[in-house]
């Protein structure tokens, strides 16, 4: 059910030994015909492992870089200007992480 005020989602919530519906500008309604239920969820243990290196998961190419000499580099794909014009190339090298733009 919805809040006749705000139209928020209805709470049920025990006020003073009875379930009533609660919203949270104030509003307050009580169901007698209606059964309530609740739904509860189990919390799940999640491990959550933090790696000491970046990972990168961006596609490589065969490409020179200008700092290093690497012939190695990640790349991707960004819409710098407007809409109708070419995107940008970047790309950034799998050895020293130099970035650069493809300007091709």
């Amino acid at each position: 059910m919805f809040c006749q005020k705000c139209r928020s989602l209805l709470l049920p919530k025990t006020l003073e030994g009875k379930r009533v519906l609660v919203c949270s500008c104030g509003y307050s309604s009580t169901i007698s015909a209606t059964k309530l239920t609740e739904n509860v969820s189990k919390k799940h243990d999640m491990k959550v492992e933090v790696a000491d290196k970046d990972f990168e998961t961006l596609p490589t190419t065969t490409e020179y870089c200008p700092k290093c000499g690497n012939d190695s580099a990640y790349y991707w794909l960004q819409q710098t200007r407007s809409g109708d014009e070419a995107e940008t190339k970047f790309l950034r090298c799998t050895k020293c992480n130099h970035t650069w733009r493809d300007y091709k």
